[in-house]
């Protein structure tokens, strides 16, 4: 990784394109920041001229949190371009990766991409970050679809890890592979997910804060309550453990009768799909049956254990939460 690596577009320069600018930059690659709107040429100088402010701030807000030394930060903000739409098009020759981060309406991304389609080599990735439309939608506002995927970035961009990648039937698998390689390359963990509204995270995490706020509308709780049970509770054991994990490691039966419960005693919405009815019919409930969700033939279980208990109390460690040993003697 080096600044003669294949620079990286991107258009749009708001919150999240900055975020994904840094990102690459920090990481070693040079890159291009567009501002898509048509502006007059003194505004768009002083558009330019702000954004450029904007990402020496958020630089110095990394300096400050010892991510930066003064000489770095200056690299980091060498190796980022900023231009408007009519000075772009020179930037496009190289660059093997575009992302589209413009506003989330659709006649801004279809104009977007038509004029993009113009500009780019042919054979350049194409990824949109967009968290509202499907890859099969967009896809079609681009000519050669098959080098098109969404590539959905979690805020903060610079810091979150994961990003999600939505493919179509169209999209090359070798875009898929070519464009999962250069975030590995910046520390980024790419998931693929099929064309759905939400993909992954949102999708989750959408429920979860509307049961949330449901428990606070009910008066169960309140909002600090509820978010140290997620803090110390819930959050915690699921950064070490997926959620698909967890159910193998209690036992798909116990979700099916949890679920049961809860749907008796609260609502229908707590009904377990019919996969997991499916995997207890069938013996797969998880580690103790061998399978569930993932295959536990050949895995030594009891270093597994271990190794998620050791990734579990770094997390504890971290927070302070650690239990104390002979902690009542102390008061």
């Amino acid at each position: 990784m080096n600044d003669s690596s294949p620079p990286i577009c991107i258009i749009g320069a708001g919150r999240m394109g900055e975020g994904m600018a840094v990102a690459f930059s920090y990481a070693g690659f040079s890159v291009t920041l567009i501002d898509l709107k048509q502006r007059l040429a003194g505004d768009a100088e002083i558009y330019c001229h702000e954004v450029r402010s904007s990402l020496e701030a958020e630089l110095l807000s990394l300096q400050s949190l010892g991510l930066l030394t003064s000489n770095q930060l200056k690299r980091v903000n060498q190796r980022i371009q900023i231009c408007s739409r009519e000075t772009a098009k020179p930037h496009f020759a190289r660059a093997e990766l575009i992302f589209e981060a413009v506003p989330e309406v659709l006649d801004i991304k279809r104009s977007c991409f038509a004029w993009l389609s113009e500009q780019c080599s042919p054979d350049a990735i194409i990824a949109s970050t967009t968290s509202t439309f499907l890859v099969t939608q967009l896809a079609e506002f681009v000519s050669n679809p098959r080098r098109f995927v969404n590539a959905h970035w979690l805020n903060p961009a610079m810091f979150m890890p994961l990003v999600e990648i939505s493919r179509s039937a169209t999209t090359s698998e070798h875009v898929v592979q070519r464009l999962s390689s250069m975030l590995r390359k910046i520390g980024k963990v790419p998931v693929v997910c099929a064309p759905v509204a939400g993909y992954i995270v949102p999708r989750l995490q959408a429920l979860v804060m509307n049961e949330a706020a449901r428990m606070v509308e009910e008066g169960l709780a309140t909002a600090e309550e509820i978010d140290t049970a997620v803090n110390v509770g819930f959050g915690l054991r699921f950064s070490v453990l997926g959620l698909l994990e967890f159910i193998d490691w209690g036992g798909g039966d116990t979700l099916f009768y949890g679920s049961k419960y809860l749907v008796e005693q609260l609502s229908p919405r707590f009904t377990s799909p019919s996969i997991i009815a499916e995997h207890m019919h069938s013996h797969r409930n998880g580690m103790r049956d061998g399978q569930g969700f993932y295959n536990y033939d050949g895995v030594n279980l009891s270093q597994y254990k271990k190794q998620r208990l050791e990734q579990y109390i770094q997390r504890l460690e971290l927070m302070g939460k650690m239990p104390v040993f002979e902690a009542s003697s102390e008061s």
